[in-house]
């Protein structure tokens, strides 16, 4: 049975900042190479911490109110009587001016289609909001994404493709942005997302993200698009909880902040 767990994909958006980090050109060839090594300690730290979170996650138990269907998990009926009223209109692609809100739109669109699409709700207009980004933005990275509804999902294949390309910066905005809204989907509701967590994977998971935060922090001093992104994740540094009970606290304390910091990354 294949497993589905929003929970999941929200931690597993972190892998994202895995693989990310951007090494601007410095004049001075020595500051480089410390830069660039600084960087890769920074980055294999968080790495590490991820595969941990990784782990953690797929010992979890699917959601139950997650059924398996034809060839995929869905919805049970009983969960899609109440319909999400929080997922962005599509017409937030219209709002997004610069090419970073481009990207972090675009990212964030493709989580609450695939939400929409669970709850049997129309996507059309996120259809059309999706492909008008992806066109302004361009990028021939998205090429190497299968399904470019599950850019959010597939990190390896995108950050290689968009180093390659020269648009790795812009993978953190991906990245903060399907973070952010995963994260703003398990806060509506705490006790049906943390039905499946335990005691233990909600301390090794908060922990790591804890440490993960402060990696992202200290990378955003290389470059200064990454600012934003840092500090918009900062909001998440109040989960360190050892027990479920203390996590589901915490996200419901921090649910304002979590919904200000979507508004400031989705714009």
């Amino acid at each position: 049975m294949k497993k589905f767990s929003m929970i999941a994909l929200a931690f597993a958006a972190m892998t994202f900042v895995a693989c990310g980090g951007n090494k601007n050109a410095q004049n001075a060839e020595e500051a480089q190479e410390e830069k660039s090594f600084e960087q890769e300690q920074i980055e294999a730290s968080i790495k590490m911490h991820l595969d941990s979170i990784a782990s953690e996650v797929s010992r979890l138990k699917p959601l139950p109110f997650l059924v398996e269907g034809q060839d995929k998990l869905v919805l049970t009926d009983e969960e899609k009587q109440v319909k999400p009223d929080y997922l962005l209109d599509a017409a937030v692609a219209d709002d997004a001016a610069t090419l970073s809100e481009k990207y972090r739109v675009l990212s964030a669109l493709n989580i609450d289609k695939k939400v929409a699409t669970l709850y049997g709700l129309p996507t059309e207009d996120y259809d059309k909001a999706i492909a008008k980004l992806a066109a302004d933005i361009n990028d021939p990275s998205f090429s190497a994404v299968e399904d470019p509804a599950a850019i959010f999902e597939t990190p390896k294949p995108l950050y290689e493709a968009m180093n390659e390309n020269g648009r790795i910066n812009y993978f953190w905005q991906l990245a903060s942005a399907a973070l952010i809204e995963q994260l703003y989907v398990v806060s509506q509701n705490t006790e049906k997302f943390l039905s499946v967590v335990d005691d233990e994977a909600a301390s090794n998971i908060t922990f790591r993200i804890v440490v993960i935060l402060d990696a992202v922090n200290r990378l955003s001093e290389y470059d200064e698009e990454i600012k934003p992104v840092a500090e918009s994740l900062a909001t998440l540094e109040v989960l360190n909880a050892v027990t479920v009970d203390e996590l589901k606290g915490q996200l419901e304390s921090a649910a304002k902040d979590i919904a200000a910091a979507r508004a400031n990354l989705v714009k």
